[in-house]
């Protein structure tokens, strides 16, 4: 039987730190935590509180603070291209790491990079991710958490028609797999994923050069299928 693995654990002042926010603001949060939904804690380091830092990751990704909903990035050539730290300041973020936190942490949640650069040497490669300024602002458009305008209507994008009995060993995308596990959206994917509910998928069986996207055979997903239907029904 494969162990579920323990979660990360992070305090408020980590927590704010990422969130670019004060240790007593997430105190807040935690404590108006019966209307909006923040998560409960997972323990504590003394008189410290600990969150579930997945838990944390998605919640503030689902739900993008009033700063972020009345952000309005500065104008930009549609096609020029940004890093991760620009990108992160175009859509109002203060820490630079967010939208390459999206990307490693929560997979589907945010778009891949338009343009992959392989720099460094050969002993010593790295990939550079850049976003065109458009795919930043379609997202902004659409992203889960946004406030709805009134009389506005928004449903998640329908995740597509992946047939179970396929090539067994075809390497399949978040998307995919989101699809063939019963999920309703690729973000409850993400979630169920980063918080360790799916273990048979914790180590992808392949990454995409397209930015280190994970991938898995269609055979492991069936597998993890198998095992989620298994623990429903007990």
């Amino acid at each position: 039987m494969t162990s579920r693995r323990e979660p990360r654990l992070a305090d408020a002042a980590e927590i704010a730190a990422e969130q670019g926010l004060t240790p007593a603001r997430i105190s807040g949060l935690y404590n108006d935590r019966a209307t909006n939904g923040f998560p409960e804690i997972a323990g504590m380091r003394g008189r410290a509180r600990l969150w579930d830092h997945a838990k944390v990751s998605v919640w503030f990704a689902n739900r993008p603070p009033a700063r972020l909903r009345e952000h309005t990035p500065p104008a930009r050539d549609p096609q020029d291209l940004l890093n991760g730290a620009e990108a992160s300041r175009f859509l109002g973020y203060k820490n630079p790491n967010q939208v390459t936190t999206f990307v490693r942490e929560h997979p589907g949640y945010f778009p891949d990079p338009d343009v992959v650069e392989e720099l460094g040497t050969a002993e010593n490669r790295y990939r550079r991710q850049l976003w065109r300024v458009q795919t930043l602002l379609d997202w902004m458009a659409t992203r889960p958490g946004r406030g709805k305008h009134a009389g506005a209507q928004r449903t998640a994008p329908a995740l597509p028609d992946v047939p179970a009995d396929g090539d067994l060993d075809e390497l399949l995308g978040a998307t995919q797999a989101a699809a063939l596990l019963g999920f309703k959206s690729v973000n409850s994917f993400a979630s169920s994923l980063s918080q360790g509910n799916l273990p048979l998928l914790d180590t992808p069986d392949a990454l995409t050069e397209n930015g280190g996207r994970r991938r898995w055979t269609r055979r492991r997903i069936l597998e993890q299928a198998a095992q989620r239907r298994g623990r429903k029904r007990r």
